[in-house]
């Protein structure tokens, strides 16, 4: 807002008093005669309604097709769509489950542990893990529940439950004109609450030949709805790198600038080329992995409490700056962190010749990063980037789940690093099945006392 010539307050605080008026929003730039819309990644971002109004308006939206968003947002339709390119899927129901009779059916052949997920939308609303048959009923109707209080729709549907699962997505990008490119993955399997925390490009386990297999997978996904301009498509890793499609998201990721810097492609530069009917200026074979890129998003939380989100005023924000270190936010000090959004304050990535290069200047630039007046999720990426399955690259979905525990970071920041070490260490004796103990701490060295002053 800050360099807009013009800015409207479209209404108060609450979302859907303002960002989420698509109405309103038209209305305002019928009046100033705005020629394009682009709805960034949150809100109306993947509304198909919105879109379709915006077109219907004679402004031009700066994204696929409502009929694309359509097909993609719906994750039945979606896997009915990438079915016709034989992109390959995880085992589970062919469509919405219509009885609890019948998911049970299912549930059995499917084999346990299973998912039951909601058909609408995502971040982990309306999903259910089932371990055994006698809870299925149960965690049914819970997922049932909480998909029609979230969107409003409570089709769900069963998949087999992937078990130490990577989350890598695919970034394509098509023109009005046929083209589709993919720009390589994006590895984003450090989450909580199945959303994402840490993100990285490209994937420190892909092989060449998997990259090239899942990248014509994305395009052909993208092909499957006629879609135009950026788009992700997302799937899950198994242990033995198989792979299967997820979902796609019809706009531009948050984690969009790690691609960006490998690729040296500005997407929402592209996306407005695509918009304006122009031809993707590059093919795939000009597309070429320049180094590594690692993005952590800076939330207004307190990873020592559940990551419970925090509210509060800026007292103290100083960005971290220098080679390799890029900060997209949207905050400056002294602003107050509202309750109505989303708690991420920023995003912070940076860019190195090689994966350890990036992720040495990301401590640097975590241990720069000057936040106070709110608790933050820096700490908590300090602890992930030095742990030793993180570092190693034998992570998955779970990581939170098998190396972190609150108490980690209950400590002076001077000894995180030295646990950090210690919990690396744990992983690896564990790993390696060896009867060593555990140094005591301050007996193990800090990677990130080694680091700090670089």
């Amino acid at each position: 807002m800050k360099y807009a010539d013009e800015a409207v307050c479209i209404g108060p605080p609450p979302s859907n008093q303002s960002y989420l008026k698509g109405d309103k929003i038209i209305e305002v730039c019928l009046q100033r005669s705005v020629d394009g819309v682009h709805p960034g990644y949150g809100f109306l971002s993947e509304n198909a309604e919105f879109a379709a109004a915006v077109k219907k308006a004679g402004i031009t939206f700066i994204g696929p097709s409502p009929e694309a968003m359509d097909i993609m947002g719906d994750k039945l339709s979606a896997k009915e769509a990438a079915k016709r390119y034989k992109i390959p899927m995880v085992p589970g129901s062919e469509g919405a489950i219509s009885s609890v009779d019948e998911g049970k059916k299912i549930a059995l052949e499917t084999g346990f542990p299973l998912l039951i997920k909601a058909s609408a939308g995502g971040g982990g609303k309306g999903m259910r893990i089932v371990e055994r048959i006698e809870d299925f009923e149960e965690q049914m109707k819970l997922a049932v529940s909480e998909a029609t209080s979230a969107f409003g729709d409570g089709s769900v549907f069963i998949e087999k439950y992937v078990a130490g699962p990577r989350h890598i997505e695919i970034q394509v990008l098509a023109d009005t004109h046929g083209n589709i490119v993919y720009l390589f993955e994006r590895e984003c399997s450090v989450q909580r609450r199945h959303q994402k925390v840490i993100e990285e490009a490209p994937s420190a386990v892909l092989t060449p030949e998997i990259r090239e297999k899942m990248g014509q997978c994305a395009v052909d996904v993208a092909r499957a709805c006629d879609y135009v301009g950026a788009g992700t498509v997302e799937f899950l890793l198994d242990e033995n790198k198989n792979f299967y499609f997820l979902e796609m998201n019809t706009r531009l990721q948050v984690e969009h600038p790690v691609s960006e810097m490998i690729t040296g492609i500005d997407l929402v530069k592209e996306q407005i080329k695509v918009a304006r009917g122009e031809k993707l200026t590059f093919t795939q074979s000009d597309l070429k992995i320049n180094g590594h890129s690692v993005e952590v998003r800076v939330y207004a939380e307190d990873p020592t409490n559940n990551f419970l989100p925090d509210i509060g005023k800026l007292v103290t924000y100083r960005r971290p700056q220098g080679t390799g270190v890029r900060v997209d936010d949207g905050f400056e000090e002294g602003m107050e962190i509202p309750i109505y959004y989303d708690p991420m304050i920023a995003k912070l990535i940076t860019w190195g010749q090689n994966r350890e290069e990036a992720i040495e200047r990301m401590l640097r630039a975590i241990d720069e990063y000057r936040i106070t007046g709110v608790e933050t999720t820096l700490n908590f990426c300090r602890f992930v980037l030095q742990h030793e399955a993180f570092r190693s690259g034998d992570f998955d979905t779970h990581f939170i789940k098998k190396y972190f525990k609150p108490e980690y970071l209950a400590i002076p920041k001077s000894d995180e690093g030295e646990v950090a070490a210690l919990a690396g260490l744990w992983w690896h004796l564990n790993e390696k099945k060896k009867n060593v103990p555990v140094p005591a701490a301050g007996s193990a060295r800090s990677n990130w006392k080694t680091n700090r002053t670089r």
